[in-house]
């Protein structure tokens, strides 16, 4: 189980967790990893919303990600207002504030900040 999916299976009851598939970090046409060639990963990058829509479908079961999946669209307007390229753990709180916004990853990609910040909010509402 994932560090997510264990975030979720403690927390699931009070917080809604969502993974939201943004622009590909790694297309074939872009900047492509040996990694990725070595396990069989050959993404085109998607010029539609329908394209990254599969694209995200085949990514969400093939990785086994135990989360729903939303799609940003090719316009990468969530990408764009949050900031999430590559990729980066958010917490709204139930006001609809940024209750946590983490670092950008690969490195910054940090479950247990966001568990403390899950934590901190909980708290703050009860």
């Amino acid at each position: 189980m994932g560090a997510l999916e264990e975030l979720q299976r403690r927390y699931g009851q009070d917080v809604v967790f969502l993974v939201v598939y943004i622009k590909e970090a790694h297309p074939e046409d872009g900047w492509v990893l040996d990694r990725n060639r070595r396990a069989g990963v050959r993404v085109a990058d998607p010029v539609t919303d329908g394209q990254r829509a599969a694209i995200a479908a085949t990514c969400g079961s093939r990785l086994r990600i135990g989360l729903p999946v939303l799609v940003d669209g090719t316009d990468n307007a969530v990408a764009s207002a949050y900031g999430g390229w590559p990729d980066r753990l958010y917490l709204v709180g139930r006001d609809g504030r940024i209750a946590f916004q983490g670092r950008e990853g690969p490195f910054g990609f940090q479950p247990a900040e966001l568990e403390l910040a899950i934590s901190a909010e909980l708290a703050a509402s009860r």
